[in-house]
């Protein structure tokens, strides 16, 4: 009497090969995890605030709420309720709204560019 192991139906699955900018990406963690792990990269911490005064920020660049809004991505809503204090921007809102306030150009010039490639 012979037991077999394999249901009938049972078939191996395909195997996809990895793409080269995903085995790049993996690569570069595993190397950036290795020098960590050797004391060679010390671990990089972003400090962002818990409140920060998106009022204070729009008006320092002279924009209404709508064109501030406009010119960075936002609803009027949101930046209507952030300055209300009805709400707060959370994450990574917070750290964009901190590099608005530090470089407003240079994020205008960064959405520009990448308006112009995703049009193309």
């Amino acid at each position: 009497m012979s037991i077999s192991v394999r249901s009938p139906r049972w078939r191996p699955r395909k195997v996809r090969k990895m793409g080269k900018k995903a085995f790049e990406k993996i690569a570069r963690g595993l190397n950036e995890a290795i020098e960590f792990a050797r004391g060679d990269l010390k671990p990089v911490r972003l400090y962002v605030p818990a409140e920060l005064d998106v009022k204070a920020i729009r008006t320092k660049l002279e924009l209404s709420q709508d064109d501030f809004a406009a010119a960075y991505g936002f609803t009027v809503n949101q930046i209507r309720d952030w300055e209300q204090h009805r709400s707060r921007p959370l994450g990574g809102n917070r750290a964009y709204l901190m590099m608005i306030d530090s470089d407003p150009d240079g994020v205008r010039t960064i959405l520009q560019i990448a308006v112009s490639k995703m049009a193309a």
